[in-house]
C-alpha cells in the first residue's frame, strides 16, 4: 500500500478473543490527523490489545481497522507502518546493539528513504526531542528515560500519519514527565500526525489530550474531553469503586 497522508484512523466493532477471554468486545474509536486522543482504563482493560490491533500485531476476530475508509485489518505490521501508522511499545524494543542514530535511520530506510535522507531525518528528530547524549551512543547504554524518548523518536522516523504511544511515561519521575508532555503535545504541530496515547499517569493524560477514550473489561466505557471524562461516574467506578467516587480526582 502506498503511504499517503491519511486523515482518519478508525477502528469499528473490534472484537479480540484469546481462548475464553474476550479482550476487546465491540470497541469503536476514531483518531483524526492532528489530534491527540488518550486511551485509558484499568489494568486488563484492553488498551495494549487495541494498539496491537491498530498496528497490525493482532488481527481482530471481528471488526475492521481503516485508514480513510480503506480496510487495513489484514496487513502486516510492516505494511501498516509503511501505510502511515507508527507506534512505540511498553518495553522500548530498541535494537540495543545499534546506536541511537542507527535505530532511527533503520526506520527511515524502512519507508523508502535513502541512507543520507534517513540519517539526516534521524538527527533532526533527535535534535527536536532535545537528545544530547550522542548520536553514536549504543542503545544498551541508554538511561531508562532516554530509552522511552528514543522509542518515540523512532516511531516518528516512520513519518506516520498516526503515532500510537504505549505508556511512554512509565517509570519516569515528575520532571521527566513534564519534558515528555512537552514533546507529545507538540508532535501534531511538528510532524502533522495524530497521536493516540496510552498512559496510566493521569497528569500526562489530562495535560496533553484533547479527547479521552476509556476502556473497561474490553468495552468502551466513555469518551469525551478530559473535563467530561474525569467527572463521569462510570469512569470513577471503574478506577476507584463506588465508595471513592465522591472525593475522587482522576
Amino acid at each position: 500500500m502506498e503511504k499517503l497522508p491519511h486523515q482518519t484512523l478508525e477502528a469499528k466493532d473490534i472484537h479480540v478473543v484469546f481462548g475464553g477471554l474476550r479482550a476487546l468486545n465491540g470497541v469503536n474509536l476514531t483518531l483524526s490527523r492532528g489530534g491527540i486522543l488518550g486511551l485509558i482504563g484499568p489494568n486488563g482493560a484492553g488498551k495494549t490489545t487495541m494498539v496491537n490491533v491498530l498496528s497490525g500485531f493482532q488481527r481482530p476476530n471481528q471488526g475492521r481497522v481503516s485508514l480513510d475508509g480503506v480496510d487495513v485489518s489484514t496487513l502486516s505490521p510492516r505494511k501498516i507502518a509503511q501505510a502511515g501508522i507508527g507506534r512505540s511499545f511498553q518495553s522500548a524494543r530498541l535494537f540495543r546493539d545499534m546506536t541511537v542514530e542507527e535505530n532511527l535511520t533503520v526506520a527511515g530506510l524502512g519507508i523508502g528513504l535513502s541512507k543520507a535522507a534517513a540519517t539526516e531525518q534521524a538527527r533532526d528528530i533527535l535534535d527536536w526531542i532535545s537528545y544530547r547524549n550522542g548520536y553514536d551512543r549504543r542503545c544498551e547504554a541508554l538511561s531508562y528515560s532516554d530509552e522511552r524518548r528514543i522509542s518515540i523518536a523512532r516511531a516518528l522516523a516512520l513519518q506516520p500519519s498516526f503515532a500510537l504511544l504505549d505508556e511512554p511515561a512509565s517509570g519516569m519521575n515528575d520532571r521527566e514527565c513534564e519534558q515528555l508532555m512537552e514533546i507529545i503535545v507538540n508532535i501534531p504541530r511538528r510532524f502533522g500526525c495524530g497521536v493516540m496515547l496510552i498512559e496510566h499517569n493521569m497528569q500526562v493524560i489530562m495535560g496533553v489530550c484533547e479527547r479521552i477514550h476509556v476502556l473497561d473489561g474490553g468495552k468502551s466505557l466513555a469518551e469525551g474531553t478530559p473535563e467530561h471524562v474525569k467527572k463521569d461516574p462510570a469512569v470513577l467506578r471503574a478506577y476507584l469503586g463506588d465508595k471513592a467516587r465522591a472525593n475522587a480526582v482522576i
